[in-house]
């Protein structure tokens, strides 16, 4: 019996509209919210049965399992177990208020998608507990904690929820659903009829770890899927794993079988999933990611001991019995073993996507704007597999026919003209701002290819010096690099460029007096043949982009000048050399300077620093007379 009085609260405002959305809901697939009641079970078992190694008092006295109750009466289907239960602070945290971004974030796919509830958004944002209002008008919960004595007992109709303390015999939790009427047109079934919640089961959890009885009968096998030889396991069966062990309701791009052997033996069920999850690149909060069993006794769900950051999208199973199960999770990440499990799995997986990329390329070509971002940060630092990495980047080019076509740099490399010794790149915000960048004018006369890289992180990885097959990778838009396709032709244009510089001493002296603020120099440039003037930076400075990047995460990052490169072709450049040679004292010499620059910084795509007096110094030259 109760012994308080209940306590009524309302929802946050975020959480009142994806109940909103539940309740209403058209999708007519609603079967699947008794999988994400059983999945919830299933990892409250697990997380028991882990607390247990530790605590022998938390372990159960009878099974492990979960059980479904069915009053057809009464209309209420009830899943309960025995697994490690919520206090009242965790009910409240995890049901009753979800303060987490998540919720934000399904909502707001939701409206993209003009208010329609797909499945793959329930479980992408993990708000699966809530799609039961898809079938009940009535949620009780009664869960008690492992360790303690009191209960509690939570209670919704969607409008609120109501808490108070409880009673229950045993630790762990019972869902109890008061369902709506049969509706055949909209997708309703009877749940509490025996044969659907058999099928259901059969279809979605077949593979929990626990026996999930109805009236004292076993509906899943409880096969290890990972352990049975891959050809008595069909596809489908593949796939509904996924989704038990994931709450993702897309089906995965690829699943992968690992056996380990040597010094440890462990066998490994993993997957890349076929969409990025909405925190993939959150550092905060709890992820699922791939889950340890030792000895059939889950000891953690995240990535970080089993694989390396860049792989934290891959979801999935290890199992082994030749590790230790009294160990904290510090300990498995410096363990010697899990650190050759880790190796492998990385290694293999690496395989797989260059498998993939060159044998069904058009499923590489759906993983590569999902993850390629977070598969570069591999790039980033020592790691063995850097070279293995670098032949899976894609990215798109100057010789893209459209911008989805994208190109691995083995491509790039196989279409070099005869005699250039580099691969180009050019890094941006945008495909668009980097295809308008004045310093691919050479580049594209002279007829090469320019990839164009557009993540943040690219950025930081080729900053590094990297080189693929032998050829140096150099930006478009550093000092020195230049369209030229072998020494002699590149000697050449550079003694044309010094030749000129010396009949354009004056001008360009009195421009680096007026920018000296702003520029390290200033000079005439062989890489231009469209834009009157561009800024180019020396090896290790930081690109516009990747200033911009500091600025918004907060960092002001130091002020490096750059050299302001002018065509000496351009009509502007030719007029203004007009003018000082006339008279080198010139005002308007003054306002063209800080117009080329301010000039230079737009074609970049880079903000200015004074856009109002940028638009005064326009307006000033325009009202000046010839």
């Amino acid at each position: 019996m109760s012994t308080t009085t209940p306590e009524r609260h309302e929802f946050q405002t975020e959480v009142r509209q994806l109940l909103d959305l539940m309740i209403h809901s058209l999708y007519s697939h609603k079967d699947i919210f008794l999988r994400e009641l059983v999945s919830n079970a299933s990892d409250a078992l697990d997380k028991v049965r882990f607390e247990a190694i530790t605590r022998p008092e938390l372990q159960p006295a009878g099974e492990l399992e979960i059980r479904l109750e069915a009053d057809a009466a009464n209309r209420t289907l009830s899943v309960w177990d025995n697994g490690i239960g919520m206090s009242r602070e965790d009910v409240v945290q995890n049901i009753g208020t979800i303060a987490r971004s998540g919720t934000r974030e399904f909502l707001k796919a939701v409206r993209d998608q003009q208010g329609q509830v797909a499945p793959e958004l329930i479980g992408q944002f993990g708000v699966g507990f809530y799609s039961s209002f898809m079938v009940a008008d009535r949620i009780v919960l009664v869960t008690r904690k492992a360790g303690e004595e009191t209960a509690t007992r939570w209670e919704s109709t969607g409008d609120g929820y109501q808490l108070e303390d409880a009673e229950r015999e045993t630790a762990g939790t019972t869902v109890t659903l008061h369902l709506k009427p049969r509706d055949d047109d909209d997708g309703l079934r009877d749940y509490t009829a025996d044969e659907v919640l058999r099928e259901i089961v059969k279809k979605y959890s077949d593979f929990v770890g626990y026996p999930i009885r109805l009236k004292g009968e076993g509906l899943n096998s409880m096969k290890a899927i990972w352990a049975r030889p891959k050809e008595e396991v069909s596809e489908d069966e593949y796939r509904e794993f996924y989704k038990h062990l994931t709450h993702d309701w897309n089906d995965p791009l690829e699943h992968v079988l690992v056996h380990v052997e040597g010094t440890v033996e462990a066998r490994a069920l993993l997957y890349v999933p076929s969409k990025a999850p909405f925190d993939l690149f959150m550092r905060e909060g709890e992820r699922r990611g791939v889950q340890l069993y030792v000895k059939r006794v889950f000891i953690m769900d995240d990535w970080e001991a089993l694989l390396p950051p860049w792989l934290r999208f891959v979801r999935g199973v290890v199992a082994s019995d030749d590790l230790s199960l009294n160990v904290s999770r510090e300990i498995l990440q410096k363990d010697r073993q899990i650190q050759a499990i880790r190796k492998h799995l990385a290694r293999r997986l690496l395989g797989t996507l260059k498998d993939m990329k060159e044998q069904r390329a058009e499923k590489y070509r759906e993983f590569w704007p999902e993850f390629g971002a977070v598969l570069k940060e591999g790039l980033l630092g020592f790691d063995e597999n850097q070279d293995r990495i670098l032949e899976l980047v894609l990215a798109a080019s100057t010789s893209s026919s459209a911008p989805t076509e994208l190109a691995a740099l083995a491509d790039y490399v196989g279409r070099m003209k005869e005699g250039q010794e580099a691969i180009y790149y050019m890094t941006a915000s945008t495909q668009s701002a980097a295809e308008r960048s004045p310093h691919l004018e050479a580049f594209r006369a002279k007829g090469f290819e320019v990839l164009f890289f557009t993540d943040p992180v690219d950025e930081l990885w080729l900053r590094r010096g990297r080189e693929f097959q032998g050829k140096k990778l150099v930006s478009v838009a550093a000092a020195g690099s230049s369209a030229e396709a072998n020494d002699e032709e590149a000697k050449r244009a550079e003694e044309l460029r010094k030749e000129q510089e010396e009949s354009w001493r004056g001008l360009l002296d009195r421009l680096r007096a007026t920018l000296q603020d702003h520029v390290k120099d200033v000079r005439l440039s062989s890489r231009l043949t469209e834009s009157p003037a561009c800024l180019v930076g020396e090896a290790g400075d930081l690109s516009p982009h990747l200033r911009e990047l500091f600025k918004r995460s907060g960092q002001e990052p130091p002020m490096t000048k750059r050299t302001l490169e002018l065509n000496p072709s351009h009509p502007i450049l030719i007029r203004l050399r007009e003018v000082q040679v006339r008279d080198k004292d010139d005002p308007r010499l003054a306002l063209y300077a800080d117009l080329l620059y301010g000039q230079a910084l737009l074609a970049e795509g880079a903000p200015l620093p004074d856009p109002a007096a940028f638009s005064r110094r326009l307006a000033e030259l325009m009202a000046t007379p010839g």
